[in-house]
């Protein structure tokens, strides 16, 4: 897990929460894993990165039907049934494999990481525990609060940081949901306060009040001996970036154990190419799931990669290739990958804008049934 340690909401009104209970039910080792490592992160799961991952190889390498080969794989077979989930680092040689197999050109966009910092070197007398609208001091997140003066400082700040030059030959293309914190700042003075730093819910307790903006710290593993920096995705120049990031009330002192950077994801053009049943059009034994079909998110890609296992088995019993209904987020999500204009097409993550719509909506988003 790269950008932060969050498989997103759990609760049953999110879409990441619907994506999570659906594959609950088609019984998702990604899933059951993460909820045996999870750690304290409100409704939302979130795992220790390390004993997460060391247990989904262990099951995977102790599966008797799994054979685990640690190479470079630069073609893709030409015949068999195979399932491309190269990710968002997809070597060039594979990327020149694909797009000589597909005729296509790849798109890309640009993600950013996180920063993590020690849990020993906040400044717990001004960073706070709580979660949004949670009075009882007891939430999962520490909150770095902010007035206007320091707010104004870290996003002069922000904005005057050097920034890792991208190549002369790539253009400036970010993730709507996953930008940049110097990308976000530079659309307006505020735009930050009314995202990532957003104070609403969470009052001070040295002043009873909700501050002007707050920086949110998640616990990162087990032992809670790190955080990481909620939203916080930059492309900062490393030396610099630390200087920015120490301005935050509270993180004076911080000792960073990883710093924000950027990486270039790959992703094929799915609406041209593929099925809803992630299979290629133009060879059904041949799938594709994850990022490099263009889903955003931890779940949404662990979800495709669940689906087209599933389909990859049934390609192989000679069965039809299971087609998820449009009211199912994962569902949804497929639909939209694979019927989305190609001209346009750009990564999504689960969502309810992608359901179809209710016969009978609410008139109030926040009232239940009936």
């Amino acid at each position: 897990m790269v950008c932060s340690n969050s498989f997103g909401s759990q609760l049953p009104d999110r879409a990441s929460g619907l994506l999570n209970w659906e594959m609950e039910q088609l019984g998702s080792l990604i899933l059951d894993t993460a909820r045996q490592h999870a750690v304290p992160a409100g409704g939302a799961l979130a795992v220790d990165r390390e004993a997460y991952a060391g247990e989904v190889t262990r099951r995977l390498s102790e599966h008797p039907l799994v054979e685990i080969r640690r190479e470079e794989v630069r073609h893709i077979p030409r015949d068999g049934i195979v399932v491309v989930a190269s990710g968002p680092l997809t070597s060039q040689a594979l990327t020149a494999d694909l797009q000589s197999l597909t005729g296509e050109g790849h798109l890309y966009f640009y993600d950013a990481l996180a920063p993590i910092l020690e849990s020993d070197s906040i400044d717990r007398s001004i960073a706070f525990r709580a979660s949004r609208r949670d009075e009882s001091g007891e939430g999962d997140y520490l909150n770095c609060p902010m007035n206007r003066e320091e707010y104004d400082r870290f996003v002069d700040a922000l904005l005057t940081a050097e920034t890792t030059p991208l190549k002369d030959f790539e253009k400036d293309i970010f993730f709507e949901s996953c930008l940049p914190i110097e990308v976000l700042a530079s659309r307006g003075r505020q735009a930050l306060a009314f995202g990532p730093m957003r104070p609403v819910g969470l009052t001070d307790p040295r002043t009873g009040r909700w501050p002007h903006a707050a920086v949110q710290l998640r616990q990162d593993n087990a032992a809670g001996s790190l955080y990481n920096i909620v939203g916080f995705q930059t492309n900062m120049k490393w030396g610099v970036q630390e200087q920015v990031l120490r301005l935050i009330p509270g993180l004076a002192q911080a000792e960073f154990v990883r710093l924000g950077q950027m990486h270039r994801n790959t992703f094929i053009n799915s609406p041209r190419l593929l099925r809803p049943s992630l299979q290629l059009k133009a060879r059904p034994t041949l799938l594709f799931a994850g990022q490099i079909t263009g889903v955003e998110g931890y779940l949404g890609n662990a979800a495709t990669g669940l689906l087209a296992g599933i389909n990859a088995v049934r390609v192989l019993e000679d069965q039809e290739p299971l087609i998820l209904p449009h009211a199912t987020m994962l569902g949804a999500l497929c639909r939209y990958i694979t019927e989305a204009e190609s001209k346009t097409f750009q990564p999504m993550k689960a969502a309810f804008g992608l359901l179809p719509p209710l016969e009978n909506p609410p008139r109030d988003k926040n009232s239940g049934p009936g």
